[in-house]
């Protein structure tokens, strides 16, 4: 499964994988594949270093990436305290009593919540960059457009790549004008942030608006059949996030989730605004229905959101209050059924790719004669 992105990276098969899991990322470029790791909840820089350092003892010498979420333009001086005091307190308010609705138990005295996304703010973005360019991370990609052009010059400077997210033609062509490497054409299928054009639309889209810039086809992608249709596209290579999750070395905080994601079908997930304050899609739980009831107050934008729910989605994951237990994912969590390891997932996928290609030129073969 070579294409010349593949080649340029050094590995053997197009497969970039995003994860938050350091031991999937691993175990993702010991496969021969890419494995990305997610920063986004790294709040201290130590943290992020001791994980990279891990990365570096289990990789095998092979390459791999971070991916971080950093806004495109720098805003100086704004302090997670700042935007905390910019929380309503009606909003406040509102998680309170959906929690009390579901009887969620408080958090320990003194114990913290364990899922801050502060990684959305740049200045802890920054921080993690400061760490990343002391290891051998070879792609830097960033999950809200191309990050400031201070940083691509950068991660230039250290020899890495640079990969942003699009979810429309016109997103990749700003990616291209801000000298991006490589362009991830994001279909609305694909968990997390996601826009409205399916990736059978935008894939060949992007790769027409962005070429020769190289262009990896996302979004409900879990198949080599659905790789095999990313490259017939025009991708030079496919990026998967969700089909991750249930692998065994996936570091899931609970059994229940787990078994919610091995239970649910492709239409049991909802692009909402819950989690982040950006439309992200994820499992369909009375929380997302709690946000997108007209007598609530709705969400807030990022990163409010973000600050405004984190304790919440502490407590419903430490306690697995399951009506209310979910995660970002993709519709193609209707495939994710069983739980398997990153390398049997990556032989599935490669021996579908093979199958796809040989009925295609079968097709084709009959065509000729």
């Amino acid at each position: 499964m070579e294409t010349e992105l593949s080649r340029t990276l050094g590995i053997e098969h197009a497969i970039f994988g995003f994860t938050p899991f350091p031991a999937v990322a691993a175990a993702l470029s010991r496969a021969g594949c890419f494995g990305v790791l997610g920063a986004v909840r790294y709040t201290a820089p130590d943290d992020l270093a001791r994980d990279l350092d891990w990365m570096q003892e289990h990789t095998g010498g092979r390459p791999y990436g971070l991916d971080v979420v950093m806004p495109a333009k720098k805003v100086e001086g704004v302090t997670e305290a700042d935007v905390e005091a910019m929380i309503p307190a009606g909003h406040r308010e509102y998680v309170r009593s959906v929690l009390a609705k579901h009887g969620v138990p408080e958090l320990a005295e003194g114990e913290a919540s364990g899922w801050r996304i502060t990684g959305w703010m740049e200045e802890v973005a920054r921080s993690q960059l400061d760490v990343a360019f002391d290891y051998s991370v070879k792609l830097l990609a960033n999950a809200l457009g191309s990050p400031p052009p201070d940083v691509v010059a950068r991660a230039h400077e250290h020899g890495v790549l640079v990969a942003a997210l699009a979810g429309s033609a016109h997103h990749a062509r700003r990616h291209a004008e801000a000298g991006i490497d490589i362009v991830v054409a994001q279909g609305y299928e694909a968990g997390g942030h996601t826009g409205e054009i399916a990736s059978m639309v935008l894939t060949p889209e992007v790769v027409d608006a962005v070429s020769p810039l190289p262009v990896l086809a996302a979004g409900g992608i879990g198949s080599g059949e659905q790789i095999a249709a990313g490259l017939a596209l025009g991708a030079q290579g496919v990026w998967l996030g969700s089909i991750w999750l249930t692998t065994t070395e996936a570091e899931l905080h609970s059994r229940a989730l787990t078994a919610k994601l091995l239970a649910a079908g492709s239409g049991d997930t909802v692009r909402s605004r819950a989690l982040t304050g950006k439309p992200a899609r994820q499992l369909r739980t009375e929380w997302t229905d709690a946000w997108e009831d007209p007598a609530g107050p709705g969400p807030l934008p990022m990163p409010l959101q973000g600050l405004l729910v984190a304790e919440a989605v502490s407590r419903i994951q430490k306690y697995e209050v399951d009506p209310l237990l979910g995660t970002p994912v993709g519709q193609i969590v209707g495939r994710m059924n069983s739980e398997r390891s990153v390398r049997q997932v990556v032989d599935e996928l490669t021996r579908g790719f093979e199958k796809a290609v040989d009925r295609i030129n079968r097709i084709a073969g009959r065509g000729r004669g």
